[in-house]
Parts: structure tokens; sequence; C-alpha cells
């Protein structure tokens, strides 16, 4: 039986900026990541009813929203939340930069691990803040912390570390020793710990996310999270995302760096969240089976027709991490494009040479797009 997910939704001459980078153009978009999925039935059938009562003046979350983030955590994570802990945002790339702002003056550091997201490298510049950067190490096909290039690179001027687990977009999910170490490295070097968690809910293979401020309460005193449904239930474009800051001096820097630059969540964004969180699990269990198998179906095709492009261990997201630098080309992602596929450009992320592929699409929107990448190859003679 066909998936939901096979169906395949027209997105040309829409507002999808996914799509409209290259109106006019036979070139498959499959970089940015949102998902050419729609949303699950009871998020679109709670918009219909909110656009219904016909009025957008200023929103506030309404007791039920708050209710459904807090409930969530307790039911995936065992994590018993405050309402207090709960900052909204318009973003999570916003929640970045505010967390550049809150926790470094200029002139200090803030360390991250590359590649990375680009905004965790873009924010604090953004805020005049000075970025250091840790390369990752692999350990086989698997990306890990080089903690030798870890320690070599705090100093006394870093004040915060940036942290996405699950990884993008190395596709990692961390395990509980990982997470110590990350604790630990924190603790030992005074750091504030911001940690991404947006694709928590998009680990594949019956794996089971754990947020760091769980480890202990010593951990979650001294660190944040930002979490958001808009990746796994792909409501990017309705800006509604959430800091989880149990410190309350830290929360008090957070909300003093925020104020009178961040815009508010809308009206619609609220009533999404909640009925995502609410009701979107059954749509999330059947999207997370069908995204492994895309996942298999890009490992298995780059095995065997990608010669020239190694890819690595993927634990969670639809974002697959290639390393194109054997093909030769100064511009992997222009090449690509030519030959009909646009994928993400691994500078951006620190790692020039590499491309990321978003593989959140119809399997066989997917299937064209590795053949376009197959066919740019075999171009190469």
């Amino acid at each position: 039986m066909d998936s939901i997910f096979d169906q395949i939704h027209e997105r040309r001459d829409t507002d999808s900026q996914k799509w409209q980078k290259y109106e006019g153009k036979d070139i498959l978009p499959m970089w940015v990541a949102d998902m050419d999925f729609k949303a699950p039935q009871p998020v679109l059938d709670a918009l219909h009813e909110r656009v219904d009562q016909g009025i957008f003046g200023y929103a506030r979350p309404e007791r039920s929203a708050v209710d459904s983030i807090l409930e969530m955590l307790e039911r995936n994570y065992s994590w018993k939340v405050d309402e207090e802990w709960l900052v909204w945002l318009p973003g999570l790339v916003v929640g970045l930069n505010i967390t550049s702002r809150a926790f470094a003056d200029p002139g200090d550091n803030i360390l991250t691990t590359t590649p990375i997201y680009p905004p965790f490298l873009l924010g604090p510049r953004f805020q005049n803040r000075s970025v250091t950067k840790a390369k990752m190490a692999l350990d086989g096909d698997r990306w890990v912390f080089d903690w030798e290039a870890m320690e070599a690179t705090v100093n006394e001027k870093t004040k915060l570390f940036l942290f996405c687990n699950p990884h993008n977009p190395c596709a990692r999910v961390f395990e509980p020793e990982e997470l110590e170490q990350v604790a630990s490295f924190c603790e030992r070097h005074s750091l504030i710990l911001c940690a991404d968690e947006i694709h928590c809910e998009l680990l594949l293979d019956g794996r089971r996310h754990i947020p760091i401020a769980t480890l202990s309460e010593q951990v979650s005193q001294n660190s944040f999270t930002l979490i958001s449904p808009s990746k796994t239930y792909n409501l990017a474009g309705l800006g509604c995302s959430l800091a989880i800051i149990p410190n309350r001096t830290l929360r008090n820097r957070f909300a003093a760096a925020s104020r009178g630059i961040m815009a508010e969540v809308n009206n619609l964004g609220y009533t999404a969240c909640e009925a995502a969180y609410r009701h979107g699990g059954e749509w999330r269990d059947e999207l997370l089976s069908y995204l492994g198998s895309n996942r298999d179906l890009v490992r298995e095709f780059a095995r065997e027709h990608l010669p020239g492009i190694k890819i690595y261990e993927h634990e969670a997201t639809y974002l697959s991490w290639m390393d194109a630098t054997a093909l030769g080309q100064d511009d992997p992602v222009a090449f690509f494009e030519s030959h009909g596929i646009g994928l993400t450009d691994g500078a951006f992320f620190d790692s020039p040479g590499f491309v990321r592929l978003n593989f959140g699409c119809p399997r066989s929107t997917l299937q064209e797009g590795l053949n376009r990448m197959r066919n740019a190859i075999q171009s190469l003679g």
C-alpha cells in the first residue's frame, strides 16, 4: 500500500523558498531543511478552525498550548518541566542570535564544533562575538567529538558552547557517555551550554533522544535547550519555537537580551504547535519509517552508483551529509546544479567540498534526484 508520503504535492509557483530558488529551471531542490510533505491532518484541521475564527490580534499561548509542551516533554523524555522555564521564540535561529548576545560580551569567544548548522557560526558574528571552532573527528564512518581539539580551542575568553543534538549535518544521536563528556567539559571550563535539540523527534531505527538537561540538576542549571515542532511536522514557515531555561538567572539574561528586538510568535504558530504535539504522534511514526527507508535508499544508491561520494552513519534527521571532495570540483554545488539537482553547500557548515542532501520528499522525487547525481558523476568520465 502506498504511503501518504509518496504523494506529490506541487510546490512550484507557491511561496516555497525551497522551490523558488530554482524557479524556471529544471533543478530539483533538495537543499534547505523543509520537507515536501503536508503537515499532519490534525494540524491542518486545527489551523482551519483557527482561521475560521477570523481574528488575528496579538497572540499569547493558551493554557492548552503550554500544557501540550509540558506533557510532550514528560511523555517522550520523562522530563518534568515547569511552565516558567518556557520562553517562546519565533524561530530557533532567533534563539541562537539572542543566546550569543545574552551569554557572551563583545570580544568573548563562543565555541562550537564543525561541521555545523550555519547559524551556529553566523549568529555570534551578527552579534559581534567571536566564534572558535573545533573540528569533529571520524571514528570509522561515524562523526565524534575530538576532545583534544576541544581542549586546545577553549580558553579564558570562551563563555558559551553551542551544541547540536541530534546533529545537523552529521546526523548523529549522541550516546549517554558522549553527553556526559559534553556536560563535564562545560563544567570544567565554566561554559554555559546551549543545546539545539530541534531534530529530537526525528531519530531513526527506534533510537531514543536524551535531552542533555536531564542528565542531572547541575547540568540543568548550567544549560538551556532549544526545541520546535517545525522540523518534525514541517511547520517552519509558521515560526514557533521554544527555549527551555530552568535557571532563573540565565532566563532573565536571555529575556533582557531579546527585549525590543524579538518578534512575537503568531496565532497560527501556537495553534499548529499544540496540535502537532497533541495529535501528531501517529503521523510522526509513519514519517520516521518512511524517512528510514529513504535513508537506506540514499546509502545503497551511493554505494553502488555514486563513486567519489562518501556518506556516513545516519542516525537522525532527513539530511544526508556527503563528502564530494574526491570529485575534484571547485564548486560541487554548481556542478550538481548543472545536472539538475540543488544541494546545500558544505562551505556554509565550515566544510568546503561537502554537500548536504534533503531526502524529506516522496521516494520518486528522491530517486530522480539520485539519478541526476549519478548522471553528473558519470559525465566526469
